[in-house]
């Protein structure tokens, strides 16, 4: 789930990985918090979080060419591998095109060398929404997110028509695309009613438990 989801502290524990250990060094173990990254590299940021090494990328653009976002965004998988590679910060986490990723993980799936793009743009998604307190995102991806989770807390599922409803009043955007709604309803592709799923009250102790660890992190 992407950081919107109130997923509180996210430490980790994890082994370097990525280019093979070179004789006389040893494998690492670090644990570390995503808000431990002043004064570091973007890279070095992304391996201490993840393992992973930024630098195993050689653009050979697999992964972009099989990313279905990748026509909207103005840095694709690839180029987000090359310019933390560059330590590009702020060209790089001021944009729109880390909160367009999917989290498909088509880009993870292709990598000849591992570097699994997806886990890489989860963690500097986190690195932004923690470090501007929870506004790093764009305004309507916010906006999605939180329509989005609300559907899912209420019934367990998603409920189209309460999805579009809380972007449109969370964005003020009320009727851009609202033509296409008599299509939808004829085809049955719109129900009026919200179905809940079984199960629902484990869902929600699911985002209480979110909540609390979000609280937690937030006390010094």
């Amino acid at each position: 789930m992407p950081p919107l989801a109130g997923q509180g502290r996210c430490l980790e524990s994890v082994p370097w990985r990525g280019a093979p250990v070179s004789p006389g060094e040893t494998t690492l173990e670090v644990s570390v918090s995503h808000n431990d990254h002043t004064g570091s590299t973007l890279a070095a940021h992304v391996r201490q979080v993840t393992g992973l090494n930024p630098a195993r990328c050689y653009q050979c653009g697999k992964c972009s060419a099989g990313c279905p976002m990748a026509a909207e965004m103005d840095f694709r998988p690839h180029d987000v591998l090359r310019l933390i590679q560059q330590d590009k910060r702020e060209q790089l986490l001021s944009g729109e095109s880390l909160w367009l990723c999917l989290t498909c993980e088509t880009c993870t799936a292709r990598c000849p060398n591992e570097c699994d793009p997806a886990r890489v743009i989860d963690t500097l998604r986190e690195m932004v929404w923690r470090d501007n307190g929870g506004a790093g995102a764009p305004r309507h991806i916010r906006a999605f997110h939180k329509s989005f989770l609300k559907q899912i807390r209420r019934s367990g599922r998603i409920f189209e028509f309460g999805l579009v409803a809380g972007y449109k009043m969370r964005t003020g955007s009320l009727f851009s695309d609202v033509g296409a709604v008599p299509g939808m309803l004829k085809r049955g592709k719109l129900a009026l009613t919200p179905t809940r799923i079984k199960g629902l009250d484990e869902i929600r102790r699911i985002f209480d438990k979110c909540a609390a660890a979000e609280t937690d992190a937030e006390e010094p």
